[in-house]
């Protein structure tokens, strides 16, 4: 007979796992399939490994530059192979944790592939279960082009580009979202000749269009080559490694590299996941849920890439955790409307909430402050380059509705403003709290009070 189980959650990511876990402290007993790494894409293969070889970028440049600082460093070389043990030894120490956690919180581990069928069965490779509840938390693959070539041997995706990261002279990324621009950090930092091709207006089309505008610039300052509104064509092996033909504004073009990373995108992950004739309601070639995280299936619930809303393994954890509150019929803890975005280039970009545009499309009127982080103490002491940080607020009221970074740290100092907006925040409320001297996140106080129009280290706006 089966083994019965109140919640099975079938993929170890960052949503799997969480979920888990958590199903696992409100008592629940739980089973967790995953047939890979623990830890998912993100951990494996995508997120992690790649900000590891972000940080071997970042410290090679760096310490080709230390000149600058009256640091002589000669002979400076990259290691790929060391690069690719940190990568291994990083990866290794997390997902032991993962699994530690997992043991400690009572969660049974089973490392195979998962099916679902009727009456909330699940069958793997060497028997089934039954679950109460089943969160499908299977994830994503990388997308594939359908143009010919893009099997050819130095074609990569972002999932095999972490794997097999080499020396290279030249490299080719087709697709400028945020993995496309986050390798094209990592390649050009070493010196490599990067080519991006993107079939949109402008890079990071989803960001806001400063911050988009303001990498370009930085990219083009680096050597990076920028191709908009550009459509591949197709691919073909070259004696120097690939060529890419592409149209550019109705004109054929052409460039060639060692290799070809494409960057496309990502679709959701469920090969086998359904028993034949069994099946959930799908959306554009997604697991549809509603607000709950429910599938059209009794007490299946889906959560993370897989449903096809916001693909970032914050925001698949912080779905987990709700599904499992919602299976246990608690309050939910976890604001999921403020979801902050972040991109690890050089310098980093981050975002939350609505910028302008979408402010003001929405009918209410934006006070928009803005501090260039030029003037920043810790910014110049450390060498930073163009940056700033921008937040809207709602002009009647002062509420945070956003914010859009594009400089040092970032990616940590977004926290600041995701609290605010979750908390319903006033740009007031966020001048209040007193910020050391001299650091990077000192910044946000200037930008705050900008919206206000009495920054004390922004030059005054001139009256018309």
């Amino acid at each position: 007979m089966a083994e019965i189980f109140d919640v099975a959650v079938i993929g170890g990511g960052p949503g799997g796992y969480v979920a888990a876990i958590k199903s696992a402290q409100l008592g629940m007993k739980t089973v967790l399939f995953e047939n890979r790494e623990l830890g998912g894409t993100c951990l494996n293969r995508g997120c992690v490994p790649t900000k590891s070889f972000l940080h071997s970028a970042e410290l090679y440049h760096e310490a080709k530059n230390m000149q600058d600082f009256g640091v002589i460093c000669q002979d400076v070389t990259p290691d790929y192979d060391k690069m690719k043990e940190n990568r291994d030894n990083t990866v290794s120490a997390l997902s032991g944790g993962i699994a530690q956690l997992l043991k400690q919180n009572g969660v049974e581990v089973i490392n195979s592939k998962a099916t679902i069928g009727e009456n909330n069965t699940i069958t793997y490779q060497d028997g089934e279960v039954t679950a109460t509840d089943i969160i499908i938390a299977a994830g994503s693959t990388p997308a594939r082009l359908p143009i010919e070539g893009i099997d050819l041997e130095g074609v990569y995706t972002s999932d095999e580009f972490t794997q097999e990261i080499k020396k290279l002279d030249s490299l080719i990324i087709i697709g400028g979202g945020v993995i496309g621009t986050e390798f094209a950090s990592v390649y050009s930092a070493f010196g490599v000749k990067v080519t991006i091709i993107e079939a949109m207006e402008r890079i990071l089309a989803m960001m806001d269009r400063e911050v988009s505008q303001s990498l370009q610039m930085s990219f083009k300052k680096r050597g990076v080559d920028i191709f908009t509104s550009a459509r591949v064509m197709k691919l073909e092996k070259a004696e120097e490694g690939v060529t890419c033909k592409y149209l550019s504004k109705d004109k054929e073009c052409e460039v060639t590299a060692q290799a070809v990373l494409v960057s496309v995108g990502r679709r959701a992950n469920m090969e086998g996941l359904f028993a034949d004739g069994f099946e959930v309601e799908t959306e554009r070639g997604y697991v549809k849920v509603d607000d709950k995280f429910k599938t059209s299936k009794e007490h299946i619930y889906a959560i993370g890439d897989i449903i096809g809303k916001i693909q970032l393994a914050h925001m698949a954890s912080a779905q987990g955790i709700t599904a499992v509150e919602n299976i246990k019929g608690v309050e939910n803890s976890i604001c999921l409307d403020t979801v902050p975005s972040c991109i690890y280039t050089s310098p980093e970009i981050a975002s939350v909430g609505m910028n302008e545009e979408q402010i003001k499309n929405s009918g209410m009127e934006v006070a928009t402050g803005k501090y260039l982080t030029s003037g920043n103490a810790r910014t110049l002491i450390a060498g930073g380059g163009r940056g700033f940080i921008k937040v809207n607020a709602d002009k009647e009221s002062g509420k945070i509705l956003g914010a859009q970074l594009m400089c040092e740290r970032a990616t940590d100092i977004i926290n600041e403003f995701t609290t605010a907006i979750a908390n319903s925040l006033t740009a007031e409320d966020m001048a209040r709290a007193i910020r050391p001297h001299p650091t990077f996140a000192e910044a946000v106080t200037e930008a705050v009070e900008d919206t206000m129009g009495h920054a004390v280290h922004i030059m005054p706006k001139r009256k018309r």
